[in-house]
């Protein structure tokens, strides 16, 4: 029986495009994809609301989408969060705690407007406010001392909250991340006893570990960055490079996967 692929995208610079944001080179994969009844999953660092019209718009909403950074999980078919609770109010709810010395020194999405969301980001502000609308992670700005940083991660630790330095905010959340929420997709699918085959596609460091996890990772050029260094995996195969960037090189390699199968 041929093994069904659960293929994990990253987005930006991936799976779209780093100019234009489109992901229309690679619609002859994805056509392919969904016809054969393999599973893509999207994994970004963007909202739920930033993700649930990608995906229909490629015509995955029947696939889950990994969230924030890993921090969540957008269940299939579902859009939008509604108004209730969610782990990012606990976060909010936990920086309220802490004294306003310590508070002072983070600024995250919550404290400021869309405007500044769309200053700070580079987001035009129809996307900014999408941006804002997070239900499981906050990003933001520190500006205390490194000394000040440790107590507040250390004071948030006690609610079961950590902070991870990105390349621009940094970033609270319960923990999760993007090759950890694999394993709880990949369980969502286990109706029989043939495993699933998994793929990862990613462009940047912080694809790492989705990369080093999946059966098969993919990096795909970025000459907009350094991209990844070299990978032990590739020296097994285990690992491999598309020679084209973003959804052009994502389109070829997953054709060539779909072609091997």
């Amino acid at each position: 029986m041929t093994r069904r692929m659960i293929v994990f995208s990253d987005l930006d610079g991936t799976l779209l495009d780093h100019e234009t944001y489109s992901f229309e080179p690679a619609r002859p994969a994805l056509d392919r994809l969904k016809r054969e009844g393999h599973v893509l999953v999207l994994a970004s660092s963007k909202t739920a609301a930033e993700i649930a019209p990608l995906r229909d718009a490629m015509g995955f909403s029947h696939c889950p989408a990994i969230v924030e950074n890993g921090a969540g999980i957008l269940a299939a078919g579902e859009g939008v969060k509604g108004d209730g609770p969610t782990r990012h109010d606990e976060i909010l709810q936990a920086l309220s705690t802490l004294p306003d010395a310590l508070r002072k020194n983070f600024a995250g999405f919550s404290d400021w407007d869309v405007e500044e969301i769309a200053a700070r980001t580079g987001l035009p502000p129809e996307q900014a406010e999408k941006a804002a609308r997070r239900c499981f992670s906050e990003p933001g700005i520190w500006s205390g001392s490194d000394d000040e940083l440790e107590t507040f991660v250390t004071r948030l630790s006690q609610s079961g909250i950590t902070g991870v330095r990105g390349g621009r905010f940094f970033t609270l959340s319960h923990g999760s991340t993007k090759a950890t929420q694999m394993d709880a997709i990949v369980s969502m699918f286990g109706e029989d006893n043939v495993p699933d085959f998994t793929v990862a596609l990613g462009d940047a460091p912080n694809d790492i570990p989705m990369l080093d996890k999946a059966d098969l990772g993919i990096i795909i050029a970025n000459p907009a960055h350094g991209g990844i260094a070299s990978m032990a995996g590739e020296a097994t195969g285990d690992i491999v490079r598309s020679a084209k960037p973003g959804p052009e090189g994502w389109n070829n390699e997953m054709l060539r996967v779909l072609d091997s199968r």
